[in-house]
């Protein structure tokens, strides 16, 4: 299938890749110059760097250019960095120097027109790209479609120079129709772990999925697909977890790996780039299992990653087997648990993962 989009998209997606492409390239260079440095806290005790706030503020300017009329629902608010104490000084100043760095690179080929690249921007103008995300979501149609960002999803992988990844997602009627996701740290070639890192993913609905390598804006974007799997090959299949065994039940997927003949042992990595593994056959199985009660997941930490998993010939799904309802503002009340599998799988997936998960 051709990567050429011929859908009333294409402008969004072409914006999306540039947006998604810079924001990894700044989320690099915030690695390379701060991390293990500065970092701040945010109040549910997970760390946060000047990565969020300068991605966010650069996803939101970049977005706001392009489609002015499009609400953004965001992880981050520019409330930390607006006092005036030292740490809020020291924060401000960063993420102002970081964000127009990378706003000050010129165009390249192969990048979205329109956004007026190769400017600086004030540092009001950056604070307030990143309240724009403050916006509480729910079902619209595409003349108020809104967009979903995350933009560093594995921050404790980030930290450890791991796996993390740069999410955006555009909601339609609760729906999502285009997901692109950055992943810094992948492999651009599974076989060849030690060779060059970092992929774009983009998948827009009914299109197809595709990957490119990050470095490059004019490379072409290739299709990608789920490793082929039949019931009677599960046993063959390796699963995808969380690192952090606070965000995914680990003994649980190993009761549930068992039950379907599954031995390799799983491999562990952080954010959404689990989807993106598994949409082109790094891996077959991804579950986020609960791990207490009343936890509500973030549309943000699944939107891009569902629909590129769709798109590539897999099957999201909660453990109740209803799908994820992206309608009902910033988090997923009505699911719970994530399942991901081929679609020629996901029953015999789904059904194992009952008898371990409902049965306790």
């Amino acid at each position: 299938m051709s990567s050429t989009v011929a859908s009333d998209l294409a402008r969004e997606r072409a914006v999306a890749l540039t947006v998604v492409a810079r924001a990894s390239r700044l989320a690099q260079s915030v690695f390379k110059k701060l991390v293990n440095q500065e970092t701040v806290t945010k109040k549910d005790k997970s760390p946060v760097t000047v990565a969020d706030y300068s991605c966010q503020s650069l996803i939101s300017l970049l977005l706001s250019r392009a489609f002015p009329d499009d609400p953004l629902v965001g992880e981050e608010d520019a409330a930390d960095l607006r006092g005036e104490s030292a740490e809020a000084t020291t924060l401000r100043t960063r993420v102002e120097e970081l964000v127009n760095a990378e706003l000050a690179r010129p165009q390249e080929d192969g990048e979205a027109d329109g956004l007026e690249l190769g400017q600086k921007r004030e540092v009001a103008q950056l604070l307030d790209a990143i309240d724009r995300g403050t916006f509480e979501g729910g079902a619209m149609g595409r003349a108020e479609g809104m967009w979903c960002v995350d933009p560093i999803d594995g921050t404790k992988g980030f930290l450890r120079g791991e796996q993390y990844a740069v999410c955006l997602a555009l909601l339609v009627g609760g729906d999502v129709h285009l997901g692109v996701i950055g992943c810094p740290n992948l492999p651009v070639d599974p076989a060849n772990p030690q060779g060059e890192r970092g992929v774009l993913f983009v998948a827009t609905k009914n299109e197809g999925a595709f990957s490119r390598p990050l470095s490059s804006p004019t490379a072409p974007l290739l299709p990608i697909r789920f490793n082929p799997l039949t019931p009677s090959l599960l046993g063959q299949a390796s699963f995808c977890e969380s690192v952090e065994a606070g965000h995914s039940s680990q003994g649980d997927a190993a009761a549930i790996a068992a039950k379907l003949g599954i031995t390799r042992p799983p491999v562990r990595m952080d954010s959404q780039a689990k989807y993106c593994s598994v949409s082109r056959g790094d891996g077959d199985v991804y579950l986020r299992l609960p791990v207490g009660k009343g936890y509500e997941e973030k549309i943000w930490d699944h939107a891009p990653g569902r629909l590129l998993v769709s798109e590539a010939g897999g099957k999201v799904t909660d453990l109740h087997g209803a799908l994820l309802d992206f309608s009902l503002g910033r988090t997923l009340k009505n699911n719970q648990g994530v399942i991901v599998a081929h679609k020629d799988v996901h029953a015999e997936v789904l059904r194992a993962v009952q008898e371990v998960m409902l049965g306790k």
